[in-house]
């Protein structure tokens, strides 16, 4: 539990940080934060957390976990044969909330850090962005440990995050204790349609920040376990919602002081309640919880990117284990990515009252489509009964959510829906590049390899041509039926044949047991025909080069290979031929202009090529860094409907002609 409150509760327990702040800026002017304005926004507050972050999320959404893993696309996996459709809110849900995990460490680390300028110390704003900076860079280099080294570390400092809270909120709950009328739902609706709620419904996208870290808190559900955010967010509501509270007892006795109007527009109430020598100290838990908030959205991410890669929704990426369960990832590329961004936020935008402004956008998307997803789940658990009427509560709730937050578009929110459209734009060039290639040639782009083993046999065995490697490996994957890709024996057969001793197709499987490295072996009838199944585990290193190595050394002490040992060699007593590895990567060619092949398609699959061509690399995947690799490049459709290419133009037989066609 202390892991789950140091992991998940970042963003959503930092937000007092900035939400009152973006309220009373919402007032326009001192003269129209009365307290009926007050005690009516901290109850929009406390009845969004109850009914977004409390019903819906912790109660409804955390029981459709897959294998303990939650997010949208844990939701979208549960329920996607339901529907073909449903592929769109999990790419747009997904994209957006990967979006907004840019936004929230900028503007969380920002606000606790301008804690320093109440302090006299000098510090000006161009400080407050150098420290940010140096924060921020410092926890994407933490990723390297993992979230549970993290956990354990920031884990008791955020339980005495929200301790603080909570005293603080009460002390100042005893100046104006009428600021308890919050607790009603009446309040909350009054405070929309009041003439003293100068931006009327637009208050929404205020109130809406206090709620941005439950998607968050619903991502990372797979690292420290369902039960343990269960049982540990009853304490942290109770402790946001004191100190909502305290902030709202404070702005109500100090806003006719004559301080509070001259420090309106940089006026912060968290720091503000908050007794002189305490401060500081404030300033200082502040940030540490601001790095437990950029936290939770960073592993969220991981997860999602994930997540992703498995439902084949992203570009395959490197991903570490730097713990010992699988659920705690690292993934460099996305944890640098998020980091540059992150960093060019901060200087962007300058401030955290212009993050504010700009904030929380993307993640209303995100909800909007995680409701969806969520009611085909329950549509299968408990009826449309049930699930229709869930839909259509926070369905409704959301898009008001989502429309009130419009207006921060102009604001800066376009920033991130920018990054929402350029991830959404890379997640749908691969869904639906490799779509679109399922639908042509599925039955000519795959043969059964068992009808070429004569051919082989005597490839082997043909002192013609030169060995071109002892044992000559394929890293493909063999279906069911011994059905692998034609580009394979293309490569054998077809482009200057390939001899050698034994033909080896290995496929690579990754197990959910962190240290399996097992294997089973097929020779398909043959003694010079290999498929071979690796199973390793996620925690294993994908060393092909050196596991084939000993299977070969099985495999000759057990007589079912032929005998391999070098002519030449510098090692005394080896027994083992040489390996050579083949990598065939596919490239779009002259057959995609088929009239068969609409241009929509045409380009989606280009772009899933590129995709594949640019991340990380077989070679680098499998290795194979120091093996004898060789790159082939082999045409997407080898034998697609090219008789459509030949067209008779005219015979023609000229007698008189030298030449007779």
């Amino acid at each position: 539990m202390i892991i789950a409150i140091g992991i998940v509760y970042g963003d959503i327990g930092t937000s007092p940080l900035y939400v009152m702040n973006a309220i009373i800026n919402d007032a326009k002017s001192p003269a129209n934060i009365s307290p009926a304005y007050v005690i009516g926004s901290i109850s929009l507050i406390f009845w969004t957390l109850m009914i977004i972050t409390t019903f819906k999320y912790v109660v409804l959404a955390m029981n459709a976990d897959n294998h303990g893993e939650g997010g949208i696309f844990s939701l979208y996996a549960l329920v996607r044969k339901n529907a073909r459709w449903l592929i769109i809110p999990a790419l747009v849900g997904g994209a957006a909330i990967l979006a907004d995990g840019t936004l929230t460490p900028a503007v969380t680390v920002t606000s606790a850090v301008e804690g320093l300028k109440t302090q006299n110390l000098g510090i000006d704003q161009q400080t407050v962005l150098l420290v940010t900076t140096a924060i921020l860079i410092v926890v994407f280099l933490a990723q390297y440990f993992g979230t549970a080294a993290i956990g354990k570390l920031l884990g008791p400092v955020m339980v005495l995050w929200f301790t603080f809270l909570a005293v603080f909120g009460i002390l100042n709950i005893f100046n104006y204790p009428g600021i308890l009328q919050a607790l009603s739902p009446l309040k909350a609706i009054e405070t929309l349609f009041s003439p003293t709620n100068k931006s009327g419904i637009f208050i929404l996208g205020s109130v809406f920040l206090a709620t941005t870290g439950a998607e968050a808190l619903y991502s990372d559900m797979g690292h420290v376990g369902r039960g343990n955010i269960r049982f540990t967010w009853p304490f942290v509501y109770l402790a946001l919602t004191l100190n909502y509270l305290g902030q709202g007892a404070w702005i109500i006795t100090n806003v006719h002081t004559a301080s509070f109007a001259k420090h309106f527009t940089s006026l912060n109430p968290f720091y503000g309640m908050l007794p002189t020598s305490w401060v500081m100290v404030g300033t200082i838990i502040a940030t540490l919880a601001a790095v437990i908030a950029s936290q939770a959205l960073i592993t969220g991410s991981f997860t999602l990117v994930s997540e992703a890669m498995g439902l084949k929704l992203l570009p395959r990426l490197i991903v570490k284990h730097p713990g010992k369960t699988r659920s705690q990832i690292y993934i460099p590329t996305i944890n640098w990515m998020l980091c540059t961004i992150t960093i060019g936020i901060v200087w962007f935008f300058g401030s955290s009252a212009s993050m504010e402004a700009a904030y929380g956008l993307a993640i209303t998307v995100t909800m909007l489509m995680t409701t969806l997803l969520l009611g085909a789940y329950l549509k299968d658990q408990k009826g449309l009964q049930f699930a229709i009427p869930v839909v259509i509560f926070f369905g409704v709730i959301e898009l008001i959510f989502f429309t009130a937050s419009m207006v921060k578009f102009v604001r800066g929110g376009y920033v991130t829906l920018l990054i929402m459209l350029a991830i959404l734009y890379v997640m749908w060039n691969w869904y639906f590049g490799n779509k679109a290639r399922e639908r042509y040639d599925q039955e000519s782009e795959y043969i059964e390899i068992t009808k070429y083993r004569d051919q082989l046999e005597a490839l082997s065995h043909d002192d013609t041509i030169p060995t071109y490697a002892t044992n000559l490996i394929y890293m493909t994957k063999m279906h069911d039926g011994y059905r692998i890709k034609r580009n394979v024996m293309y490569s054998i057969l077809d482009k200057d044949p390939k001899r050698a001793q034994v033909y080896w197709f290995v496929s690579v499987n990754e197990t959910n047991v962190p240290y399996e490295s097992n294997y089973t072996i097929d020779m398909m009838g043959t003694d010079n025909m290999v498929n071979v199944q690796l199973y390793l585990g996620f925690k294993k290193n994908q060393h092909v080069s050196a596991y084939l190595h000993q299977i070969v050394d099985n495999l000759l002490k057990q007589g079912v290979l032929q005998n391999q040992i070098p002519k030449y060699t510098t090692e005394k007593n080896r027994k083992i031929g040489n390996f050579k590895f083949v990598i065939v990567k596919e490239k779009p060619n002259d057959l995609m202009n088929n009239s068969d092949i609409s241009a929509w398609d045409r380009h989606m699959i280009r772009q899933r090529i590129y995709l594949q061509n640019i991340t990380v690399s077989p070679i680098r995947w499998f290795g194979l860094e120091f093996s004898d690799v060789v790159q082939e490049i082999s045409p997407l459709f080898i034998y697609k409907n090219v008789d459509n290419y030949l067209v008779q133009r005219k015979i023609v037989n000229r007698p008189d002609s030298k030449f007779h066609q």
